[in-house]
């Protein structure tokens, strides 16, 4: 008799997936980069899917350009910002590897490359439609030239490129006719005749940047014929005054955002005859600029479809506020950020002829009480967003007003303020609260905090700064209740332990941690963050006496995705940093009065960081590390910050105030 054998089926299920159905699964992935690494780590074959699945990349060292190109060889979009040093080698190696696949690349915060490297890039890369070469300062009218090869482009930043004239624009505007955004600023040597050029030839522009250009009423015109113009940004552009606006006799109707933010050679009368016929106009930026009278807030009257509208730090006046809300429709949007002159009486006027606003920012108004408050959440009842930082004579009782009548809250800042505990009970009825910033907040307790912790899980940003009366009981609430939270800030609370810091722990998001100033944490609060939270980029421990070397062999073991850390005054010594060094995307580092630092162990150190762009020291090192060493690191990239402070000891917690032109309360 035979018996019957048991077959045994060994297949991998994703055997039967079609390479379109695993690449929708790591579409899921792409906001969990450690997801993706392990899903390539798995076997071979999942290694060479994900190869030929990504298409985005930012590689972390020049080096391995060549490399990591190979292995990814469909990229389409390359970001070099973590690259300082690129040079036309590289981008030689870029257009031989990518050619035709890649259609953007962002050298905005790379140097060394030249016209030679550029021109090379756009012969092979035909297909790029966006440049980003901001920060170029060191690019002429030469690299312009080759980037007006770029037949295709579409997008092209040009940011402080402080070298490029008029002919190098002149070349990108005969070369590049499909462009649709340009960004200029702080080109200082393009004129209006530059302007003129790229209108000209340039006719599918959407959005255009000419920040602090040098320019006059003279390209206005050419400007203003643009069919498809939807974004200007004349910020700081002194050359632009009322008699040239009143010359002219365009109109853009195609215009929906306009920003006219410290042009101080304007009235009302130049701007509109700038934006006269515009009636697609969303929205409008006068950040320091003209006052807000009752003529400027007249002339924008008609503007039906305005939504949103920047006043920052202007000087107002109660008519032009109460000539707004006499507008017939109301605004989404409306900020008096660091305005002088906004009463109650004027606020309260206004908000209830704009009932959808739905996000308002009146930081610093400082004459604005309860009645502004009580105005605002009762006509108001849909804002998601609301900045009143430094608003000192708003009561307590006020802030009671924001949980019982804006329930859709997303972002609030009450910074500097007098809220309460019972102002964040109320507060925490906002369930989609995102972003909370409470900082020097004297009379909040843990017991407020409970409130927030129990009712807002969504949160993802929590200040704490200066708020004394926060303690590891309250820190642990929020982080039991607010898994998500991504940003904190608990510098300079006396009472904070290591015990927040194993509490915030749990928080896996986590990306920024600022926790200077506070005396009682120590390495195995830090190194339990450095388990914890992986995901950590920034992390602020100037002040922190107890933090030692031991926290920094956490961070160098599990916190590779750190860019930027502020050692100043800590107990770090040679080997901490060393071992700190072995972060693969470190950048940025601040070493200032760390006793333990020695010239041999700081050189080291610095050599080691391969990746870094931006260093503060203090000035005493400077003599004692070789000059070559340095140039050495500079030619790689790094930029050296040399400070000649004094040691610092630290204030007492009531007398920061007084140095800050506060007055401290009386205990």
């Amino acid at each position: 008799m035979k018996s019957n054998k048991k077959t045994t089926c060994n297949c991998n299920p994703f055997d039967f997936l079609t390479e379109e159905i695993i690449f929708t699964i790591l579409d899921y992935l792409n906001d969990d980069p450690f997801a993706k690494k392990s899903f390539s780590l798995t076997c071979k074959a999942f290694y060479s899917i994900e190869s030929h699945h990504r298409k985005t990349l930012k590689p972390l060292r020049a080096e391995l350009l060549s490399r990591t190109l190979h292995r990814y060889p469909h990229i389409e979009h390359l970001d070099l910002t973590v690259c300082p040093r690129i040079e036309d080698s590289m981008l030689n190696v870029v257009s031989l590897a990518c050619k035709d696949a890649l259609r953007s690349i962002n050298l905005s915060r790379s140097r060394f490359f030249t016209n030679i490297g550029l021109s090379s890039l756009v012969s092979s890369c035909f297909n790029l439609v966006e440049i980003d070469l901001s920060n170029g300062v060191e690019l002429n009218d030469l690299a312009a030239a080759a980037i007006a090869e770029a037949k295709n482009l579409e997008k092209l930043w040009l940011a402080r490129c402080k070298l490029i004239t008029d002919l190098g624009i002149g070349c990108v505007a005969v070369g590049c006719r499909k462009l649709r955004l340009i960004c200029l600023k702080w080109c200082l040597k393009i004129s209006d005749l530059g302007v003129q050029l790229l209108a000209l030839k340039c006719k599918e522009i959407r959005s255009l940047d000419l920040s602090y250009l040098q320019i006059t009423e003279k390209c206005l015109p050419s400007i203003l014929q643009l069919q498809h113009l939807e974004d200007l940004v004349l910020e700081g552009c002194l050359g632009i005054n009322d008699d040239g606006l009143s010359t002219l006799q365009q109109s853009c109707k195609s215009l929906k955002t306009l920003n006219m933010s410290n042009c101080h050679n304007h009235s009302h009368v130049g701007l509109l005859s700038l934006i006269n016929g515009a009636e697609n106009l969303r929205e409008l930026t006068l950040a320091y600029g003209p006052s807000v009278t009752a003529d400027l807030a007249k002339s924008l009257h008609n503007f039906s479809g305005l939504h949103s509208v920047k006043f920052d730090g202007c000087l107002v006046k109660c008519s032009g506020i109460r000539a707004i809300g006499n507008w017939p429709n109301s605004l989404k949007e409306l900020s008096f950020s660091k305005c002088s002159g906004v009463t109650d009486d004027s606020l309260s006027f206004l908000v209830q002829g704009h009932k959808e606003l739905r996000k308002l920012d009146i930081t610093c108004c400082r004459m604005i009480m309860y009645d502004s408050v009580d105005s605002i959440t009762s006509s108001c009842c849909s804002l998601t967003s609301l900045r009143m930082e430094s608003c000192s004579l708003v009561p307590k009782e006020a802030f009671v007003l924001l949980g019982q009548r804006c329930q859709l809250m997303e972002e609030l800042d009450v910074t500097d303020t007098k809220i309460d505990d019972e102002g964040l009970k109320s507060i925490s009825r906002c369930s989609k609260l995102s972003s909370l910033k409470l900082g020097i907040c004297m009379n909040i307790t843990d017991n407020g905090l409970k409130h927030i912790g129990s009712r807002c899980s969504k949160l993802k940003e929590l200040d704490l700064y200066r708020s004394l009366g926060i303690t590891d009981e309250g820190i642990a609430a929020v982080t039991f209740g607010c898994p998500d939270l991504e940003v904190i800030n608990i510098a300079y609370n006396d009472k904070v332990t290591d015990a927040s810091l194993i509490s915030l722990s749990r928080c896996s998001r986590l990306r920024v941690l600022e926790i200077r100033g506070c005396p009682h944490v120590s390495s195995k609060g830090l190194s339990a963050i450095a388990v914890g939270c992986r995901q950590l980029m920034v992390l602020d421990i100037k002040k922190c006496f107890n933090i030692n070397d031991n926290a920094m062999l956490s961070l160098a073991q599990f916190s590779q995705n750190l860019k930027q850390i502020n050692l100043s005054y800590c107990s770090v010594t040679d080997v901490g940093l060393l071992a700190l060094a072995r972060v693969n995307r470190l950048q940025n580092i601040t070493v200032l009065h760390l006793g333990g630092l020695t010239p041999n162990g700081l050189a080291a150190a610095l050599l080691a960081c391969r990746g870094i762009t931006k260093v503060k020291l203090h000035a005493s090192f400077k003599p004692l590390i070789p000059k070559s060493l340095l140039g050495y690191i500079e030619a790689h990239g790094c930029v050296f910050h040399w400070r000649d402070k004094a040691f610092q000891v630290e204030m007492d917690t009531k007398g920061w105030k007084l140095h800050f032109g506060k007055s401290a309360e009386a205990p």
